[in-house]
């Protein structure tokens, strides 16, 4: 039996699995690898796009981007599709790493916010959608991630 720990972003998994010997020949093993951020080879998932706003502490992050919005003379945060025309193709995304530099709102220019929270609206945890609604929650505003083009993946 091989034992596995696999170590994700937040998460740590344990899984078995039969090596076909017995017992007496198991062993431990560490694996660490992903395929995300593969820039070259035949598997390629490169990292293209990295988000994260950093609200002042005790601002509501919804209620916020909705002044800078409204402020820049739009009413509803799918407008700012046509100032800045997201990209076109999904993505996948995965939590930045803890410590990644996110951009401080109360210091930034009101565009490159709008930018980003365009951009965090169109996320799940996990996918970049250009097709769904542009959706500002405290959760979608707050994330850090790593936006990946998977298209080498199946290339």
């Amino acid at each position: 039996m091989l034992r596995a720990t696999l170590l994700g972003e937040h998460q740590r998994l344990e899984r078995w699995a039969n090596t076909g010997g017995p017992a007496s020949r198991t062993r431990k093993m560490r694996i660490a690898s992903s395929l995300l951020g593969q820039e070259d080879g035949h598997i390629r998932c490169p990292r293209v796009i990295r988000l994260g706003l950093q609200f002042p502490e005790g601002v509501d992050p919804v209620a916020y981007a909705t002044t800078v919005l409204t402020d820049q003379g739009h009413s509803h945060p799918d407008d700012l599709r046509d100032r800045f025309a997201p990209p076109e193709r999904p993505y996948v995304c995965r939590a930045a790493p803890l410590g990644a530099p996110r951009l401080e709102v109360a210091n930034a220019k009101a565009e490159e916010v709008l930018r980003q929270a365009l951009l965090l609206g169109l996320c799940t945890a996990h996918r970049y959608d250009p097709l769904r609604a542009v959706l500002w929650t405290q959760a979608s505003l707050t994330r850090a991630l790593e936006l990946f083009d998977a298209e080498g993946f199946y290339a």
